[in-house]
């Protein structure tokens, strides 16, 4: 696969990086280069990459704040597009709250309690980007994503831009029809409610209290590493099999909580992937559950 770099420097305004390494660029500090990394300046810039990589047929990779994904060690071929660098605007119409998609949840969340505004207690410590917890309806503490978005502005691979309600979202456990779409969310439009500022940010403060106590924070990771299966928490399936502290050169099962897999300082994607696929293979066999990564898997193998 050979990408024109000089045409699509010139289509691009944004930060243009060649064979970026994104274990800079992912929570899980963990990851191969990029051949081409952007950091796109706002929405002409998606719709830039988006016709180049069509034109061209060059695969494109969309990352939020890379937060949720492991890269493998060879990196990725083609081009990856960050957006949790930009699209960061903001407006409020009463309950309404309308976020660029490379808007902070955490601080999406903080500013809707600091309105006044309930609904978004949950995701007060979740990091990542607007646009990526809208693409794996990302939540917590019985709160998601699907219960209070509304509207979402999206661009498919044409450059087109298409508004999708609720409803046409398809919002599952960590599931929407965005994924494998090749559609790029550009803003979210969320439906709050009016509540006590105090209570609201109470909450929020006991939710990051809660967090902080009980999972690995300090650790680079990319969050739960699993999905819950039906009716069950797949930390207490891999904590009751004995796999806390189960480690494969630099990852390892954290000991603060088991649903997490953690990078101890040297960490290649190899480690992880085993480490994962040691837990599954343990516990399907004692519990007879199969365990699904909930931390998307990119990159060349």
């Amino acid at each position: 696969m050979t990408i024109n770099v000089d045409k699509l420097r010139q289509a691009v305004q944004g930060e243009f990086l060649l064979n970026e390494p994104m274990a800079k660029h992912t929570s899980f500090q963990i990851g191969g280069p990029a051949d081409v990394l952007i950091l796109p300046s706002g929405e002409k810039d998606v719709a830039a990459v988006q016709a180049f990589a069509r034109s061209e047929g060059i695969r494109l990779t969309v990352l939020g704040n890379g937060t949720n994904v492991l890269v493998r060690d060879k990196g990725i071929r083609g081009i990856v597009l960050k957006l949790g660098n930009s699209l960061q605007d903001f407006q409020q119409e009463e309950e309404n709250l309308l976020f660029g998609s490379g808007y902070s949840l955490i601080k999406a969340a903080k500013r809707a309690g600091e309105l006044g505004l309930t609904g978004m207690e949950f995701a007060a410590g979740i990091p990542g980007s607007m646009g990526g917890a809208v693409y794996m309806n990302a939540g917590a503490y019985d709160g998601e994503m699907s219960k209070i978005v509304a509207k979402v502005w999206v661009m498919d691979t044409c450059g087109q831009v298409q508004v999708l309600n609720r409803d046409q979202m398809e919002f599952g456990y960590r599931h929407t029809v965005l994924q494998n779409s090749g559609k790029v969310v550009l803003r979210v439009q969320l439906e709050l409610a009016r509540g006590e500022q105090e209570a609201i940010l109470a909450k929020m403060d006991d939710f990051n209290q809660r967090r902080a106590s009980k999972q690995p924070l300090e650790m680079p990771s990319a969050g739960s590493t699993f999905k819950r299966p039906p009716g069950l928490f797949a930390g207490t399936l891999i904590d009751q099999c004995g796999l806390k502290g189960y480690t494969v050169g630099g990852a390892q099962v954290s000991l603060k909580h088991a649903g997490f897999v953690v990078n101890n300082g040297q960490a290649t994607a190899e480690d992880v992937l085993q480490v994962i696929a040691g837990v599954q293979a343990r516990v399907l066999a004692l519990k007879g559950v199969h365990l699904y990564p909930e931390v998307l898997i990119l990159g060349e193998e």
